[in-house]
């Protein structure tokens, strides 16, 4: 007994069959039309789910990964500050340094789009199936200190260690506590040579012992980044003073 168009999105949908589900009217349409012939409109439909059950799990990655959002490169405007190292974050976009297990360290004034750089990065893998983590510095120091008091710091350190790429953001855009260099440094070194790392920060390398308060941890940390690492140095205007100025601009040739 043949079934309805109401009962086959029924059955198709108790089957979690939900990108055929979403296009089998149009696909029957297109037979009942005569545009394709019954094999080909059920190869479509069979497309019609893997690519449903793609984009899914490219959904389900960019949420695990924790960006908080889809930065691009094709939209970044190079022109503003032509001293910013585009030939090497065009390298770094090819993925290669995921393969090779590099990590990559990102300095510069704030404003000059190593937040963005980093984040596009992130999204250019995610959406090529790599396991992605982002966090800001103080964000994954917090988690860390939070998973130490819950007694789950031992399966928090399994999940960035799995990571094959891990963005630290910001490094010292805030004030960390006083043991943050000793938490960073094991996150790092359980990396080392295993998976890629991309930190980003406003201060240069030399102030990073004083920060973190320890330069005994600092010197091998940077040791092990750098063995098999790179360092982008970006230079120039802000990009948030040029937005800054614009929007009072506007506000002026309104008034």
């Amino acid at each position: 007994m043949a079934m309805s168009i109401t009962e086959l999105e029924r059955a198709l949908r108790s089957l979690r069959l939900s990108g055929m589900t979403a296009t089998l009217q149009a696909r029957a349409l297109q037979v009942a039309a005569h545009e394709m012939d019954f094999v080909e409109a059920f190869s479509w439909l069979v497309q019609d789910e893997l690519d449903r059950r793609r984009s899914r799990l490219l959904e389900r990655r960019y949420t695990l990964s924790g960006l908080p959002e889809r930065c691009d490169l094709k939209s970044f405007d190079w022109s503003y500050n032509p001293r910013l190292p585009r030939r090497d974050v065009l390298e770094l976009a090819t993925l290669k340094f995921i393969d090779a297990r590099e990590d990559a360290l990102l300095i510069g004034p704030p404003g000059t789009g190593k937040s963005h750089v980093a984040k596009a990065l992130a999204a250019l893998a995610v959406a090529h199936g790599r396991k992605v983590i982002y966090r800001e510095a103080h964000q994954l120091i917090e988690d860390i200190t939070e998973a130490r008091e819950l007694g789950e710091v031992r399966k928090l350190r399994a999940q960035l260690k799995a990571a094959e790429l891990l963005i630290i953001d910001d490094l010292f855009l805030r004030k960390l506590p006083a043991h943050a260099g000793d938490e960073l440094a094991d996150v790092l070194m359980s990396r080392y040579e295993r998976a890629s790392t991309i930190i980003t920060s406003n201060r240069p390398l030399e102030d990073w012992g004083r920060l973190l308060g320890d330069v005994v941890v600092v010197t091998p940390l940077l040791d092990r980044l750098m063995h098999h690492g790179h360092l982008l140095r970006f230079e120039g205007k802000s990009w948030r003073m040029r937005e800054a100025a614009a929007r009072v601009a506007k506000r002026g040739s309104t008034a």
